[in-house]
């Protein structure tokens, strides 16, 4: 599934070509993603102008006249800048075309994406709630250490909790335990302020190289442009079970959370 990393990636990727485009038509060959592609947003949409593509989560805000298309790319979605009338797959589900003769086109194979609309001055349902972006100057070791107080539940569950922090998947949960040197099954309600400030260093560290490196590439997520992300060769522990920490040497092991695997050192991480 694309994570934080991916989606921002895809963002600054499309960002230049849509902003300031004037819509002339939307096209939904599909009556329903994940939810139901509303009728009021084909019919609403053309005519007016993207402002820009703002992203909250993982999800993707293309900001016109009158609200927002909320955009998400599901397990295996993606957006590209295509040139309009290009004839669509059998997985082109949804297109905006532009006033420039380009269109920009929603791919989704498992459809597990959603294209929903967010009406001007309002808060659609799927964002409320959420906490802080974990680049933000909101998110520090300070909120993880307030909001983990008399929870039992694993930590690496609780950072995967989009009401904590939005944006960390399993991918970059992983991979910001080992750098904390946190155990994934180590009680949230347990770990100090210092250590809670470790792995938000972790946290930030991690997500800004994956943006800088264009995302990690697992199964079948490409950048708009076509060409793949790099990050997934700094992987330092997730799928590498059975295989050497390059830390310590140590054999990398795996546990079921939440039915996800979660890799670790045991050597490392306490």
């Amino acid at each position: 599934m694309p994570e934080l990393p991916e989606v921002e990636t895809t963002r600054r990727g499309i960002q230049p070509h849509v902003r300031g485009r004037r819509i002339t038509g939307a096209l939904a060959r599909v009556p329903a993603l994940r939810w139901p592609i509303p009728a009021e947003l084909i019919e609403d949409l053309p005519g007016q102008r993207i402002a820009g593509v703002e992203r909250r989560a993982k999800y993707l805000l293309l900001a016109v006249d009158r609200g927002s298309v909320l955009l998400h790319l599901g397990m295996s979605g993606s957006l590209r800048v295509l040139p309009s009338g290009l004839i669509a797959g059998r997985h082109d589900h949804f297109d905006l075309v532009l006033d420039d003769g380009r269109m920009l086109r929603l791919t989704d194979p498992r459809r597990f994406g959603a294209v929903l609309w967010q009406p001007l001055g309002q808060v659609h349902s799927l964002l409320q709630g959420l906490g802080p972006e974990p680049l933000s100057d909101e998110f520090d070791g300070d909120h993880l250490w307030l909001r983990s107080r008399g929870r039992r539940a694993p930590v690496k569950t609780f950072i995967m909790d989009q009401r904590i922090v939005v944006g960390v998947g399993n991918i970059y949960a992983a991979e910001a335990l080992f750098a904390a040197g946190i155990h994934p099954l180590r009680a949230a309600g347990r770990i100090s302020r210092q250590r809670y400030q470790r792995l938000a260093d972790a946290i930030k560290l991690i997500l800004a190289q994956a943006i800088g490196r264009g995302g990690t590439t697992l199964r079948d997520f490409l950048n708009p442009d076509g060409a793949p992300g790099y990050f997934e060769q700094e992987l330092q522990v997730y799928g590498r079970e059975g295989q050497p920490c390059r830390q310590c040497g140590t054999e990398l092991r795996s546990l079921r959370l939440g039915n996800r695997a979660s890799c670790y050192c045991p050597r490392c991480q306490r």
